[in-house]
């Protein structure tokens, strides 16, 4: 009997120490999660979820956020390159004689818009050059980003010129112009409307606490 009473009462004492540990545990996590947010928050005012996790310093930060930049350089580098070929063999095929005055002014306009993209895309190359061992890798990051996005920029008009010199060529000038403001109008959704779209609804999500 008294065992069991023993055994009783150290049954209760081991549980009540193991709540009570538990919840200093779980406060002491909400502590520090609360203290990574605030030290993880970005300029708009919301933590970003990946900050605790990855324990990284500022030189890391940067480090990844070059990988990540020059993976997506890439990508418009490439496709920058195939659509300027394309506007460069133009004026050596025969019938680019046949082009009116406005069609010829596109055609400009667009190699100029190809020009000035890869050149864009390709500045933060040069930039890497440049600040090699210079131990300025966050304002390489900085200048690197704003040059992509105004690269970006370049290739959607690029790609928009370009598709109405066709369209105009092939179809006329009705045809070109529905077809160039359509363009145009895929980009802005699936490159600004879009994202910001999202982008908005996560930081709701994030303030709300869901």
């Amino acid at each position: 009997m008294r065992w069991s009473e023993t055994t009783e009462t150290s049954r209760h004492h081991f549980a009540a120490t193991g709540l009570a540990g538990l919840a200093a545990w779980a406060a002491h996590g909400q502590n520090e999660c609360v203290t990574n947010g605030e030290t993880d928050a970005g300029a708009h005012g919301y933590a970003d979820p990946d900050g605790a996790e990855r324990d990284e310093t500022a030189t890391e930060r940067a480090d990844r956020n070059w990988d990540e930049l020059l993976q997506e350089l890439r990508v418009t580098q490439t496709g920058i390159q195939i659509l300027s070929g394309f506007l460069l063999t133009l004026p050596f095929q025969q019938r680019f004689t046949s082009l009116g005055d406005p069609l010829r002014t596109l055609f400009l306009v667009a190699v100029a818009l190809a020009t000035i993209s890869t050149g864009l895309v390709v500045a933060p190359v040069a930039a890497h050059r440049l600040f090699f061992r210079r131990h300025q890798k966050i304002a390489l990051v900085d200048l690197s980003h704003r040059l992509a996005k105004a690269g970006l920029l370049g290739v959607a008009l690029t790609v928009v010129a370009a598709i109405t010199l066709v369209f105009g060529f092939v179809l006329g000038d009705t045809a070109a112009y529905v077809v160039g403001g359509t363009a145009l109008l895929v980009f802005v959704v699936l490159w600004l409307v879009v994202p910001f779209a999202v982008l908005s609804n996560a930081r709701k999500n994030a303030d709300s606490g869901t």
